[in-house]
């Protein structure tokens, strides 16, 4: 036999290392992540008997289970008796909340090595319930006005029978969480559930929740917070707005890790906006370590405030802080104030105007997929039917897609291409509205500076999803748009570096403009 078949024959894979993710919802934790999640633990605590962990939202009992190894070693010399050793961890320092009913055996088979806590095989002699530390309790959504009082779920799509799902998670459906298992935690540490489907839009439209678990978590003051959570959160947005001040003026969290690429995290998931974890110190306040991901290479840490000056969202990138600041000294109004709200001229993305003019007054419409150039269909509308934005139909003006690239990889484009937009034509939801302008050469000179990935880089720090509304905009600056602008006129205008400029060209692809 071959030493190759050999070691075949010998791998004895990690069983959590196999299983493959429910849904994007809820994703599972490789062992690998756990435990460089757990790194951020103070080492002493693995030598300590009293301290006290839970996982509010257990699916696999990674973080369990790693827990324990560790504790198993640290505890050695204060409890040589193995057997011991393992009821004192299982029944007094390892507790846990699971999600479902699969994840409760799931998670008490990685942690006691039976899905039975009581059970022959379990490894922990002293407990005297199949369940031991791994709560499983069904809750039921409370319903208020058709929507669920603790996490919004609409009553529509949740009030369901006993035999399905709840996804009433217990943790998060109380206002007293202390009571679950009447006890004190010194470390939380959890990937908790990331959304619910709501039913709004097409139906696919999701309602965060994971926002939910690490503010309930902070009402039981443990002496340590450690969660992985979607990274939306940084610039706010649906549902997550209040949450994000409230974690970007807490100077309790002293080291967060960033993937901008939720696929350099969990390995074939993609979650738009990235994915990071951090560790929330009750006791210890000051500046965050921050760290960046990006295949593999790890930029920081970086220790910094997570709110910059002057700004309401948190700038992930490190290397984006002196580009910002070297910005901010040149003082120039932002192109957000000529960027137009959603509905510029009040008329939805399902208006799709009529393919022939009825009237001298009606007015050229641009919708997503018709005609800019003359290579397609073209469509009007009648000019009553502008309810809002009258001022802007005179106007040169050039239009950009809210919708821009969505992509987790990068290089990408940011945004997609802008295009004129000449006097007496308007546009539906699809398209924002920049301006006004003299004239169609001032236009294209703003086009110029829209196509640069100077100005794509800067979207870039507010922009963590596919949705380029106006206020992404928030940090580019003006210019004299009586001239077109090239990337190397912004490099040398604002000071860049070799390396900085290096970054920017890292991050974004060009932009075709012919």
């Amino acid at each position: 036999m071959s030493e190759e078949s050999t070691a075949v024959k010998s791998y004895n894979p990690d069983v959590l290392t196999c299983i493959a993710n429910l849904s994007n919802d809820e994703i599972f934790t490789p062992p690998k992540l756990a435990n460089q999640i757990l790194d951020l633990l103070p080492e002493e605590i693995w030598h300590d008997k009293t301290t006290t962990f839970l996982d509010p939202a257990t699916k696999t009992g990674v973080f369990l289970r790693e827990i324990a190894a560790r504790l198993l070693v640290g505890l050695e010399e204060e409890i040589p008796d193995l057997q011991e050793r393992v009821n004192h961890i299982c029944k007094n320092q390892i507790f846990g909340i699971a999600i479902t009913e699969l994840t409760a055996l799931i998670s008490r088979r990685s942690l006691y090595c039976s899905k039975i806590a009581n059970g022959q095989y379990s490894i922990c002699t002293c407990f005297e319930g199949e369940d031991g530390n791994i709560k499983l309790e069904r809750t039921e959504h409370t319903w208020k006005n058709g929507k669920c009082i603790f996490c919004g779920a609409p009553k529509k799509m949740y009030e369901r029978g006993e035999e399905l799902e709840s996804y009433a998670y217990q943790f998060i459906h109380t206002k007293t969480p202390e009571e679950i298992f009447q006890m004190k935690f010194d470390v939380i540490v959890s990937n908790p559930p990331y959304q619910l489907i709501d039913g709004g839009g097409n139906g696919a439209s999701a309602k965060p929740i994971y926002q939910l678990f690490v503010q309930q978590a902070k009402k039981l003051k443990p002496r340590y917070l450690t969660m992985i959570i979607p990274s939306r959160w940084f610039t706010g947005g649906k549902g997550l707005d209040e949450f994000r001040d409230e974690m970007l003026h807490d100077d309790r969290i002293r080291v967060l890790h960033d993937y901008p690429e939720a696929t350099d995290c969990f390995s074939g998931v993609q979650i738009k906006g990235g994915i990071s974890y951090f560790l929330w110190d009750r006791e210890n306040r000051g500046l965050c370590k921050v760290y960046s991901h990006n295949e593999g290479v790890v930029s920081g840490p970086v220790e910094r405030p997570l709110l910059e000056p002057d700004c309401d969202t948190f700038i992930r990138y490190n290397e984006a802080i002196g580009i910002l600041h070297k910005v901010n000294k040149v003082k120039s109004p932002s192109m957000e104030q000529i960027i137009s709200s959603r509905l510029p001229f009040g008329l939805t993305n399902t208006f799709k105007g009529n393919k022939e003019k009825k009237s001298e007054s009606d007015l050229k419409i641009y919708v997503s997929g018709n005609n800019r150039e003359i290579r397609g269909t073209t469509a009007y509308v009648p000019l009553d039917m502008i309810c809002r934005g009258k001022e802007m139909i005179s106007w040169h003006k050039v239009y950009i897609a809210k919708a821009g690239s969505g992509s987790d990889t990068f290089p990408h484009p940011i945004l997609p291409k802008p295009f004129y937009g000449a006097p007496n034509t308007v546009c539906n939801e699809s398209y924002l509205v920049i301006g006004p302008f003299s004239n169609e050469s001032e236009c294209e000179n703003v086009i110029s500076y829209i196509s640069t990935k100077f100005f794509r880089f800067l979207v870039l720090q507010k922009k963590n999803s596919q949705n380029a509304a106006r206020g992404v905009y928030k940090f580019v600056p003006q210019q004299d748009f009586s001239k077109p602008w090239t990337d190397e006129e912004l490099y040398i205008k604002y000071g860049l570096t070799e390396e900085e400029i290096a970054f920017i060209e890292s991050m974004i692809k060009p932009m075709e403009t012919a």
